[in-house]
């Protein structure tokens, strides 16, 4: 499970922002996860839960998780779908099945509330 190892960088990352800021306490995590990112979100919150239980900076701090849509374009009509549940099996606009992703494998920190 590669999620605890990302959810270790994650904490690393947030004791260098409340350093910065001169923190000692973090409330909320806003992480984007793409649906394509690989990542198991149960996972990387059973994770988080863990790993931040005996850490004072995070122990209270909820985790909000944004998984964005999908942009799927068409390779033979360059037609757009934009999806949050699963691949389109084909084009809405010409039938074509071959639909190419370009975004989606987002794994971004995208906010820490703190005080």
């Amino acid at each position: 499970m590669h999620e605890i190892s990302l959810v270790q960088g994650l904490l690393g990352q947030l004791h260098d922002i409340a350093g910065q800021h001169k923190t000692t306490r973090i409330l909320k995590v806003t992480m984007v996860i793409g649906p394509l990112s690989g990542v198991v979100v149960d996972s990387f919150k059973f994770g988080f839960d863990i790993l931040t239980k005996e850490d004072a900076l995070v122990k209270d701090a909820k985790l909000e998780i944004i998984i964005p849509e999908v942009t799927y374009r068409c390779s033979n009509c360059q037609g757009v779908q934009k999806t949050a549940g699963e691949r389109p099996h084909e084009c809405a606009e010409c039938g074509d099945n071959l639909l190419i992703a370009e975004e989606g494998n987002d794994l971004i920190l995208q906010q820490v509330e703190m005080e």
